[in-house]
């Protein structure tokens, strides 16, 4: 046990350690420990330190875990920006250090190539312009110098970018509409509410339908303002919410969903960004949505 904690902290010294075990600060399965004992899968160490005391001694603990992988599917490139198409169940940004982000994987995919270096990171970090949920797959642009990332940034801040996505959604949508409303969010649950009134932050979201399959319709979404989770909490609020869709969704159709296809996440896809020079780069569309109209079509047939 003391090995361990040795590398753990390991700018700390033995004599606090040993006070710390000695104090009952430091205890194993909820018990005063010396030390020497030999540890086992499933035994928990806790440790009674104060957040400032920990990042002291423990500093390994806190350096940002580099990208394993620079593994992008790179849709567009060129000398400043980058544009992927990410998958599902891929974090935009890392939340914490032991995060995977498409972000890390830029970068890492960046210094393979030779086009960065341990030394240009001290000056500039490449950077996402745009979010996706987690479980939403699609297009991101990532700035590879300061002039693609401003560029990039005051296109889509001014909505001189049109950015388009594929959503499959519950009920049958028979017309094109135009949503005006106000997001309000939720800290505490991570979600937004939807108002049509106010108060909260404008949203405007479009969307015409393209196909459907009985009591379920492919939607082709415009998100003009771009706010969290605008396009699930919208849709779920008119009555449409996105399949698979874990926080706005039917609970009961994305049981049915997930046991017949395996699909675990949204079926919302960023699949076309039309830039204001008349540019358009567009991103396949992911196996998911193949896998979930098979299965809705042999549902309406039968």
């Amino acid at each position: 046990m003391d090995k361990y904690l040795f590398r753990l902290m390991d700018g700390s010294t033995a004599g606090f350690i040993y006070k710390m075990l000695r104090k009952k600060n430091i205890v194993l399965n909820g018990k005063k420990a010396a030390g020497s004992e030999i540890l086992s899968t499933g035994d928990e160490i806790k440790l009674f330190l104060s957040d400032e005391t920990f990042r002291k001694f423990a500093p390994g603990y806190f350096k940002e875990k580099k990208a394993e992988s620079s593994d992008v599917d790179i849709v567009y490139e060129d000398a400043d920006i980058l544009i992927i198409n990410k998958p599902a169940g891929l974090l935009s940004q890392k939340a914490g250090p032991e995060d995977d982000s498409a972000n890390d994987r830029i970068i890492a995919y960046l210094m393979e190539s030779g086009q960065m270096s341990e030394a240009d990171l001290k000056t500039f970090h490449p950077s996402i312009c745009n979010r996706l949920d987690r479980n939403t797959s699609g297009l991101l642009i990532a700035g590879k110098t300061i002039k693609g990332l401003q560029k990039a940034s005051e296109e889509l801040r001014s909505r001189s970018v049109k950015k388009y996505y594929l959503a499959l959604v519950k009920g049958r949508v028979c017309r094109s509409e135009h949503l005006f409303a106000y997001l309000v969010k939720d800290k505490s649950t991570n979600q937004v509410a939807v108002n049509e009134a106010g108060p909260g932050e404008p949203v405007e979201t479009a969307y015409r339908p393209l196909k459907s399959f009985g009591d379920s319709t492919l939607l082709e979404v415009q998100l003009i303002t771009g706010k969290t989770h605008q396009i699930r909490a919208q849709l779920a609020a008119v009555g449409h919410p996105v399949l698979g869709d874990p926080k706005y969704g039917d609970a009961e159709v994305n049981r049915r969903l997930k046991a017949a296809t395996g699909i675990k996440s949204q079926l919302l896809h960023a699949v076309r960004i039309e830039f204001s020079d008349g540019s358009v780069v567009e991103a396949g569309v992911p196996e998911t949505f193949s896998k979930a109209e098979g299965y809705l079509s042999s549902w309406v047939e039968k």
